[in-house]
């Protein structure tokens, strides 16, 4: 996942985040806040698959 991706993901989940604080729905708020956690756990784990594939190849 590259950056343009990652920080576009990231900006829509607080965009949600914030769209259920002015709505006062907490539900949405914890959506958005679940889904960053989400973007940032796959981002890891694909920068994880990237540096093992990587060291088999060396």
């Amino acid at each position: 996942m590259n950056r343009i991706v990652f920080w576009a993901l990231m900006s829509l989940c607080v965009t949600v985040e914030v769209w259920g604080l002015v709505i006062g729905n907490r539900d949405v708020h914890y959506l958005g806040a679940i889904a960053g956690f989400g973007v940032i756990a796959v981002s890891r784990l694909l920068h994880r698959a990237d540096a093992y594939e990587g060291g088999e190849e060396s």
